[in-house]
């Protein structure tokens, strides 16, 4: 029997993957077709990806031309099925021709012809676009802007500051088409919003984008009180808008796995999160101005948040906070949660430096996320016995924001969408900070 082998994304399968895996059918008794894994997608820096691995996999089979499907997760993968398999012939499209001849020490290499007129690429293209307007144009609107261009279906259209000359600045640089004068001129000009101005300002801005009929993606920290969050959350629902905050952790790779993991009891049942996140900040920074709600808490606290209540659940008994004071800031804070099955802690500061490092402890283990946690691309699950340790690699490509612009874009393209932070969790990150602000179970170092 004469085995052929191939591999694709078969992301919006259309009939020139038909054609192709027919060809390859052709050409012995058996064939096995390999998937490519979003990971490993990412890995390759394929974030335009319009379907998940599981419908890409079922795509396939509904073709009835595989007889196997392997999911391809790695690089070198193809020399370990060829031989696992006992494979006599590898089948890719002619794109790729004389890149896979290498494979030829390990069975017959063939390149077979493409369908002309239609790719995933063109498919994808021509998929609605989705013009995003940015308010407020500092630091991380400048990341933005390039991340953003590695995600299909994502363009932006308009950016707004009330600083004119910043925002003319900003244009240029980037060659956004419109520099918009006011709120009404962006909007006319954007079916979207990212809002990158500073976070007192949040409320305001994104009550208004939703007001306009506008999706918005919100940097963080959303906002200060959860009546606010709740507000906000009812005008998107009844109108029937996405909105997410930038948190951008909870949508890389790493993070994704590492939720999937511990719910799989990976580490037995999960008893506490420690999490830091700390940075010695130039006192005149605006992070450190009491007046617009400035300190480490209001900074920096959402990023720990996120993994107490991903990992613990949203529904903790209280909360203790103790923050070093400097000029009515807090310039470190730690915070100690008790829920009825665990505990859990942050630390946060602009002042004081910490391993900003991350552990979840279990009742058969421990995981272990080094610093900067946040944005990792590597944890390890640690045991008693050491033998049975395991590393986990995955990708965190240059700023990490394509992730979440991927998931905004998504969102807003297809109906029914998971959001890797909910409603609840962000409403409770809301109650946490508003606690903060007034007082709440304050203690003062």
């Amino acid at each position: 029997m004469k085995k052929v082998i191939t591999y694709g994304t078969y992301d919006l399968f259309h009939q020139g993957h038909y054609n192709l895996l027919k060809r390859a059918k052709d050409l012995g008794d058996y064939l096995i077709v390999g998937v490519t894994t979003d990971n490993f997608d990412l890995e390759r820096g394929k974030m335009n990806t319009c379907n998940n691995v599981m419908e890409r996999i079922e795509a396939v089979k509904a073709t009835g031309l595989a007889d196997q499907i392997v999911i391809e997760e790695y690089c070198g993968q193809k020399i370990d099925d060829i031989q696992k398999y006992g494979v006599d012939i590898f089948a890719i499209g002619s794109d790729w021709e004389g890149y896979f001849d290498y494979l030829n020490e390990f069975c017959q290499v063939v390149y077979l012809p493409r369908t002309q007129g239609i790719s995933s690429t063109q498919l994808r293209q021509e998929r609605p676009t989705v013009n995003i307007g940015i308010i407020g144009t500092g630091s991380i609107a400048f990341r933005f802007v390039p991340e953003s261009k590695n995600v299909n279906s994502a363009v932006i259209s308009a950016a707004y500051n009330p600083d004119m000359g910043e925002n003319m600045v900003f244009c240029e640089k980037y060659q956004i088409p419109v520099v918009a004068n006011d709120l009404d001129e962006l909007y006319a000009n954007c079916n979207a919003v990212y809002i990158a101005s500073p976070h007192y300002t949040h409320y305001d801005y994104v009550k208004s984008a939703l007001l306009a009929g506008k999706h918005v993606l919100c940097e963080t920290p959303f906002v200060f009180s959860m009546a606010q969050a709740e507000e906000l959350y009812q005008i998107a629902e009844e109108k029937k808008l996405v909105l997410m905050v930038a948190l951008k952790t909870a949508y890389t790779p790493a993070f994704g796995h590492l939720f999937s993991l511990l719910k799989s009891r990976i580490i037995g049942d999960v008893v506490e999160v420690n999490a830091s996140v700390t940075t010695l900040t130039d006192e005149s920074s605006e992070k450190l101005d009491c007046k617009h709600f400035g300190g480490s808490m209001s900074e920096n606290a959402c990023f720990p948040l996120l993994p107490i209540f991903k990992f613990l659940g949203a529904d903790y008994r209280n909360i203790n906070f103790y923050s070093k004071m400097k000029n009515g800031v807090d310039i470190f804070t730690k915070a100690v949660f008790r829920f009825d099955h665990a505990v859990a802690s942050f630390q946060v500061g602009l002042g004081v430096k910490t391993e900003g490092c991350m552990t979840v402890a279990g009742t058969k283990g421990y995981v272990y996320v080094p610093a900067p946690w946040w944005k990792t691309d590597y944890f390890e699950v640690r045991y008693e016995d050491q033998n049975l340790n395991k590393k986990y690699f995955y990708p965190f490509v240059e700023e990490g924001l394509r992730y979440e612009i991927k998931d905004f874009v998504a969102a807003i393209l297809s109906e029914g969408y998971h959001h890797q932070i909910s409603k609840i969790e962000n409403l409770k990150m809301a109650e946490v900070q508003e606690c903060y602000i007034n007082g709440i179970n304050v203690y003062r170092l």
